[in-house]
């Protein structure tokens, strides 16, 4: 839906859509979750050569979310084309999976280190659990959005300029997480 037919649609029809859309990239996101988790137990063997792989990887995209690295395979985009779709339910739940398939250069570096640390929880429900959370972050501010549609466009468009910003923190973040996986202090967190 374009951001007119979100301003002058059904608000409770277009609630129910948006949380269909976000529980699509949710499922997505939860089995990434669940099967790396599953696959995580498996590789118990390597466990210290995983963390600290895993800890370097996260560091790189970390150091790539600051913009001191570009990493131009991650700016790299994909799109399919598709005609008309429908406007139910169904088709929004379809269209949040695609969305969290193709999203990955944007969320790429945070889901990536995210799945890194859901392969090392000890059971599966712990590694569900972070993708449901991860997946709540992004998704609380599409619903947020579709219930003000007109208030957040401008917020929004404040908020663009602090882009940047974000991106180096949240870049720091990753750093620190990766340092903590590195020198086996993960759990410090928790």
């Amino acid at each position: 839906m374009s951001v007119e037919n979100l301003k002058e649609g059904n608000t409770a029809r277009n609630f129910f859509l948006v949380l269909f859309f976000v529980a699509g990239f949710t499922f997505i996101f939860t089995v990434l979750g669940a099967s790396a988790t599953w696959l995580g137990k498996y590789l118990l063997a390597k466990q210290t050569l995983l963390r600290i792989g895993g800890g370097i990887i996260i560091i790189i995209l970390g150091i790539h979310l600051t913009g001191l690295l570009k990493i131009t395979r991650l700016y790299r985009e994909k799109r399919l084309r598709i005609g008309k779709t429908g406007k139910g339910y169904f088709s929004a739940f379809l269209i949040g999976m695609a969305f969290a398939a193709g999203w990955t250069p944007c969320v790429g570096p945070v889901l990536a280190s995210i799945l890194i640390v859901a392969s090392s929880r000890e059971t599966v429900i712990q590694g569900v659990l972070l993708l449901i959370f991860y997946s709540l972050g992004i998704g609380i501010p599409f619903i947020i959005t579709t219930i003000a549609i007109t208030k957040m466009l401008s917020v929004f468009s404040r908020i663009k300029r602090y882009y940047h910003t974000i991106e180096v923190i949240t870049g720091l973040l990753l750093i620190v997480i990766g340092l903590l996986l590195i020198l086996n202090r993960f759990n410090f967190l928790f």
